[in-house]
């Protein structure tokens, strides 16, 4: 069975990290409503939802995905780019560790799961403000020993590698190309988000479904017109502190 691991949204979003939009003023209460949604969606689509009480002295606490890598055979517990961001790690190991044996990174190396999307046996690892030369590397060793084979890719004007592209499952991935280097996809299928919508390439395919945020009805369309199916979810706050639909859980 699907396991998503998720965690509640800090009393202190408003002060998150950001480093590629505007500052806007979050309201945290709706943000909180938006996050049960969003794990009220990935039960509806058949998850298991663990869901971790919020730490209240970590603002960015609720995108889990960061802190992590979970692969069928290990988790490997990230050292994150964002020096404020590393005392969420602690306690999502602890759970972490009742479904998988655990590896670490060690500096010089950072690194975020937000970097890093994965395709069968090929892990796709971001360049970005957040993850260094040093972290891929640690990376290619960790994950070498299960068969997988990590191929990077530089991220420009964004977050993490997939706020520029997202892997849909059926050899297609959901890009927007100014942000990233789409050659390193090679052999797979890439679908152009609208200009009109930038931020629209953060997608979370479940089982035969991509969850996709309610403000990006465009790309809903291409998705659809392209024989997905879709399911919209409003983030709106939670896209103020640059998240979206993958930032907020890990799926194993």
């Amino acid at each position: 069975m699907l396991t998503a691991i998720t965690r509640k949204v800090s009393p202190r979003l408003g002060a998150c990290e950001i480093s590629f939009q505007q500052r806007h003023a979050i309201d945290v209460a709706l943000a909180a409503r938006q996050h049960t949604a969003y794990e009220a969606l990935l039960a509806d689509l058949g998850a298991r939802v663990v869901s971790l009480p919020a730490l209240p002295d970590q603002p960015d606490c609720v995108f889990v995905e960061d802190p992590a890598v979970v692969l069928d055979e290990i988790a490997i517990i990230t050292r994150m780019g964002a020096e404020s961001r590393r005392g969420e790690s602690e306690s999502l190991a602890q759970v972490l560790a009742e479904h998988r044996e655990l590896r670490r990174m060690e500096a010089p190396a950072t690194l975020e799961g937000g970097d890093v999307m994965r395709v069968g046996r090929t892990l796709y690892v971001g360049l970005s403000s957040r993850t260094n030369v040093a972290g891929i590397q640690q990376l290619a060793r960790l994950v070498e020993p299960f068969g997988y084979w990590v191929t990077p890719s530089e991220v420009r004007e964004c977050l993490h590698l997939k706020s520029a592209c997202c892997y849909l499952g059926d050899n297609t991935v959901l890009a927007n190309r100014a942000w990233m280097d789409v050659e390193a996809l090679c052999g797979l299928r890439i679908l152009d988000i609208p200009a009109s919508e930038p931020h629209a390439a953060n997608a979370l395919r479940i089982g035969e479904t991509v969850v996709l945020p309610a403000a990006h009805p465009a790309t809903r369309a291409l998705l659809e017109q392209s024989g997905f199916r879709v399911r919209s979810v409003d983030v709106s706050e939670l896209t103020k502190a640059e998240g979206s639909v993958t930032c907020m859980s890990l799926l194993f």
